[in-house]
């Protein structure tokens, strides 16, 4: 019987043995908590207890140490392991500690220490290329993967490190998608190829393949946080908040003080206990987007549309918002102009003024008529230009937002009435435009 098949305490038992440890036991390991996870708690209980031995050999330490880097325990596994045995094993999981903590250079020195030391060679040279990456030396990774062939090349560790290079060094989406997709193939259970393929049908919109990557992606152990985190928001969008807090709670045991996973969790929490009508639901996001609609998008005239400038008025739901004595007041807007936009708004089953009561006293962020052509040009950018995490931008696409320019009109609480929309994705928001030199509408 396979470890990964017996009773969870093997894990325990191997990790506080005095029996040989080295790649295959820690396959072994992970193998194990993959197919099942209540195992990781075996593993925590084995590694409290080898913290506990006094006078721990060098090769106990090695053991410990590599536990310790499973449980996302980076720091603690490098003071250990820089007081163990020196071994090739010691040395490699040194270099994954160090990488995890983001000191790339001692990284790379402990790698090349573990190759020296016996470590297999090809293991070696493409965690170096991933440290190389990940210190922004994309060429000199790539010429370490190059440097490799024979059956490694067809490894999906390969392919996905491979695939993860050429994307940074601008690659198209179509060669990462297909070595990632290889990688699958070599390795049905490789979570960093899962996680790409997963974060590709993400940002493309394709839903519920990204769920089916994201979900076998998080039965692999160790797992990537960021496969946890994006799964959670769209089992928020399901409406599965446990399941959502099922993955936030998974961060939070690795890493407890994990403020995003901490504060996404007490916002599926919180949402749980929310009563949707879902009828109510769809027409108000229906409405939402018909509201969105800039009025650029219909024929007007030259007049109408240059009023509607000088005022502001960019979308339909301004329009709504706007009454009919308010346009009137513009210069150079007459009862010519004023039917052309009724006739408009009518198109779309809407009314000048009809929301005119819920209009706020804010003025907007930014007058068109004083803003330079550099600050117009920035209005105008795509708001993916602001790099949002995925809960903020699925809530921009539901609010139909696509420009810059759009998002600034907004307030805070504009956004806040969107559906998973909570505090951290509106400082997200704040914090993107702030770099910009930009702010919400009454910020």
């Amino acid at each position: 019987m396979s470890l990964a098949q017996a009773p969870s305490a093997g894990i325990k038992s191997m990790v506080v043995s005095s029996t040989g440890f080295g790649p295959r036991e820690i396959e072994d390991i992970t193998r194990a908590i993959s197919e099942n996870y209540a195992n990781y708690r075996e593993l925590k209980e084995g590694v409290q207890d080898l913290e506990s031995q006094e006078n721990r050999s060098p090769a106990a330490s090695a053991r410990l140490g590599a536990c310790q880097y499973l449980l996302g325990r980076y720091s603690s596994a490098v003071d250990t392991l820089k007081h163990s045995d020196g071994g090739a094993l010691t040395h490699y999981y040194l270099g994954r500690s160090y990488l995890a903590l983001d000191r790339y250079a001692e990284a790379l020195e402990s790698y090349d220490a573990s190759q020296r030391a016996g470590y297999d060679s090809d293991i070696v040279t493409l965690a170096k290329a991933e440290a190389l990456r990940y210190s922004k030396q994309y060429e000199e990774a790539l010429k370490l993967l190059d440097s490799l062939s024979g059956a490694v090349e067809q490894t999906a560790e390969y392919l996905f490190q491979r695939s993860a290079t050429v994307q940074v060094l601008g690659g198209s989406r179509e060669e990462v998608y297909t070595l990632l997709e290889r990688a699958v193939q070599a390795n049905p259970g490789h979570g960093g190829a899962l996680f790409g393929l997963a974060l590709e049908n993400d940002r493309h919109g394709n839903d519920d393949e990204a769920r089916e990557l994201y979900e076998r992606a998080s039965k692999q152990f160790p797992t990537y946080v960021g496969t946890l985190l994006n799964l959670g928001i769209l089992y928020e969008d399901m409406q599965a908040y446990d399941k959502a807090k099922g993955c936030y709670d998974r961060i939070l045991d690795m890493f407890p003080n994990h403020q995003r996973a901490r504060l996404f969790y007490k916002d599926a929490d919180a949402s749980r206990d929310m009563y949707y009508d879902e009828e109510a639901r769809r027409e108000q996001d229906r409405l939402s987007q018909v509201l969105s609609i800039p009025v650029t998008d219909f024929e007007l005239s030259v007049r109408s549309r240059n009023c509607l400038q000088k005022m502001g008025l960019m979308t339909l739901g301004d329009l709504t918002e706007t009454t009919e004595l308010e346009l009137l007041s513009s210069k150079n807007f007459g009862e010519t102009s004023l039917v052309e936009i009724r006739d408009m708004l009518s198109s779309k089953g809407l009314e000048l003024g009809q929301f005119a009561h819920q209009r706020r006293d804010e003025e907007p962020a930014y007058d068109p008529e004083t803003l330079s052509d550099d600050e117009r040009a920035l209005l105008d950018r795509p708001i993916s230009d602001l790099n949002l995490s995925v809960r903020a931008r699925k809530c921009m696409v539901r609010l139909g937002l696509t420009t810059i320019g759009e998002l600034v009109r907004r307030t805070g609480d504009d956004l806040l009435e969107c559906k998973n929309f909570g505090v951290t994705s509106l400082n997200e928001v704040r914090e993107k435009l702030t770099a910009a030199n930009l702010k919400l509408r009454g910020d």
